[in-house]
């Protein structure tokens, strides 16, 4: 039955019921209408109104919640789908909306995973001019201020020297910016390595205090997942670095039987009420990809904890 014919049988019945009630009861209009006729129609009036606005509140309510999911959905952050309740056509528009939002998820999935592959093939070949490329060319450079210096007169040799420094600082900035875009920790070394390989630098050039704890015996997350946690450790905890204005920092990579879990907290001032920003949403499209849950928790002057809890792989026999 349609919506349109379930509210018209709905009033109908409603309607016919006071009709019955006036025509076999021992209610009666005069005219002039008597106060006391008066106060029965008004009476029972409101009885229809109230019956009539039950009715129609216990029949769309599905609707009410279907509303609620609609303004509340956000495909970075799944949640439980509304329960196709009610009956017709009601029951058939919720399963229509979760059946869009299980093809929204699953396309934004896979534009996702293009995207990010791009990107990550993208820093890569990044990386690999600024050290191929770059990185000799700043080589050569010094080579040649040296042997120029060696030979240059004491007035210039201090002035060669010093632009010695400054080429040489660039090249290992150069470096550095080439092992962000391409942990080549990661793939050589695993995970442990690059994060404490991450935490090191960060606290080198931040001034971070930083404090690691690692499970030992981690299982295999394979390399895509080992990507993403990486990914997520980096994002975070340059964003602590950035603008968090914190004096110390605690990474945990931690495991039980079916996760691991990743914990980075900072006791910087935290997000306060500023919205998230487009490294917190990438942070969240990389988990998505791998299944995984992310949390960002902050509170003012408290600090922010971000976690991810990557289920394990499961390996088929």
């Amino acid at each position: 039955m349609s919506l349109f014919w379930r509210i018209f049988l709905l009033n109908a019945v409603v309607l016919v019921l006071a009709a019955a009630a006036l025509l076999l009861g021992p209610v009666t209009v005069s005219t002039p209408v008597l106060f006391t006729e008066a106060v029965v129609l008004s009476g029972g009036l409101a009885v229809m109104l109230v019956a009539n606005a039950v009715l129609l509140r216990v029949g769309l309510a599905p609707l009410d919640r279907l509303t609620r999911a609609m303004t509340t959905t956000d495909l970075l952050r799944p949640g439980p789908r509304p329960t196709p309740t009610g009956h017709g056509e009601i029951a058939r528009l919720i399963r229509t909306f979760n059946t869009m939002l299980d093809r929204l998820e699953a396309e934004r999935g896979d534009s996702a995973a293009r995207a990010l592959s791009a990107q990550e093939a993208e820093r890569s070949r990044v990386a690999r001019e600024l050290h191929d490329e770059v990185g000799q060319t700043l080589t050569a450079v010094l080579l040649e201020l040296k042997r120029v210096a060696d030979h240059a007169p004491p007035t210039v040799r201090d002035e060669l020297r010093q632009v010695q420094e400054t080429t040489r600082g660039g090249l290992d900035e150069i470096r550095r910016i080439a092992r962000r875009l391409r942990p080549g920790v990661l793939e050589e070394l695993g995970l442990v390595s690059a994060l404490k390989a991450l935490t090191t630098e960060i606290a080198g050039h931040s001034g971070l205090s930083v404090r690691r704890r690692f499970d030992g015996h981690l299982p295999d997350l394979g390399n895509e997942v080992e990507l993403v946690v990486y990914r997520v450790a980096q994002e975070a905890i340059t964003n602590v670095a950035r603008h968090a204005s914190a004096g110390h920092l605690d990474l945990t990579l931690s495991h039980d039987r079916d996760r691991v879990d990743l914990r980075i907290r900072d006791d910087g001032r935290g997000l306060g009420d500023s919205a998230e920003g487009s490294g917190i949403r990438g942070m969240r499209e990389r988990a998505l990809l791998i299944g995984a849950g992310l949390t960002v928790h902050s509170e003012p002057g408290g600090g922010t904890e971000v976690r991810l809890r990557v289920p394990i792989p499961t390996r088929s026999s």
